[in-house]
């Protein structure tokens, strides 16, 4: 009696779909000029604020640069929490890394479906989950090495405004670290958005854009008022990564952008589950 074996294929768990699809992605990532691009863009977006600020040439370039600042630092986070209300100079910051993000995310997924990528990878890798927490960890990492590059070319652009650079050293690590935090929060919105415009990339590029400048949410406050539900949650807590942040600043950035990055990460995946995805 001859003895017959079955051959038992063990699915992969989470972790290792996760850490295979993360290995593509991120090495498509480095290998290709997007990020590099997106990188110098992010560095020299400082130095587009100061021009801004200092317009009226080198010899009026500390009281043009006093009109939008009144420190240094400000180029790169707010003197105080933003709120809708507030001029919009005061958000002319490392926030703007974020609109630029949004971007990049676009350009990254939109070539992931009209290179074909996607119909592969949903041929063999059924579980559209990893395919959005991917892409969010993916345009996490790539905004905040945005930060970074903003944070340098921040500093050397502020050099020439002829503004003091005093500032709380802990308050200051705080608002950046919030910024880079919040990174995670922005990238599932992005891919969110992407998902559901997947075959529409303009109009994905056009919406994060928006939504990355916070219109959206100026236009609810003049609807419903300016309410701290708005400011936290909606604006992505960013309005509290300031140059008077402290730890609990970064908690509640922190805590909003885990939120975000659950609540869209679970509607991308929902929205992948039920509808054609090439």
């Amino acid at each position: 009696m001859e003895n017959s074996t079955t051959l038992q294929f063990e699915k992969p768990s989470f972790f290792k779909r996760l850490k295979g699809m993360l290995g593509v992605d991120f090495y498509r990532l480095f290998h290709t000029p997007l990020l590099y691009i997106f990188l110098v863009i992010a560095a020299l977006i400082p130095a587009l604020v100061s021009m801004g600020a200092m317009g009226g040439g080198a010899e009026g370039a500390a009281t043009e640069a006093t009109a939008m600042f009144t420190n240094a630092w400000q180029i790169v986070a707010a003197k105080g929490p933003l709120y809708v209300e507030n001029d919009i100079g005061d958000y002319a910051n490392m926030n703007m890394v974020f609109i630029f993000g949004g971007i990049m995310i676009s350009i990254f997924i939109g070539h992931d479906y009209k290179s074909g990528y996607v119909k592969q990878l949903f041929t063999t890798h059924s579980q559209k989950q990893d395919y959005m927490i991917s892409k969010t960890l993916l345009g996490a990492f790539s905004m905040a090495c945005m930060c970074v590059t903003y944070l340098i070319g921040g500093m050397i652009s502020a050099a020439g405004t002829g503004l003091p650079f005093t500032v709380n050293a802990g308050s200051l690590i705080c608002a950046i670290l919030g910024k880079m935090i919040m990174s995670l929060g922005w990238a599932s919105l992005y891919t969110f958005i992407n998902i559901i415009f997947r075959s529409k990339f303009g109009i994905s590029i056009a919406l994060c854009f928006v939504l990355g400048t916070g219109i959206p949410v100026i236009g609810a406050a003049a609807v419903v008022g300016n309410t701290p539900a708005l400011n936290i949650f909606l604006y992505g807590s960013s309005v509290y990564a300031c140059l008077s942040s402290s730890f609990v600043s970064v908690i509640v950035c922190l805590a909003v952008s885990v939120t975000w990055a659950v609540i869209y990460n679970v509607l991308g995946t929902v929205i992948l589950n039920k509808r054609d995805c090439y």
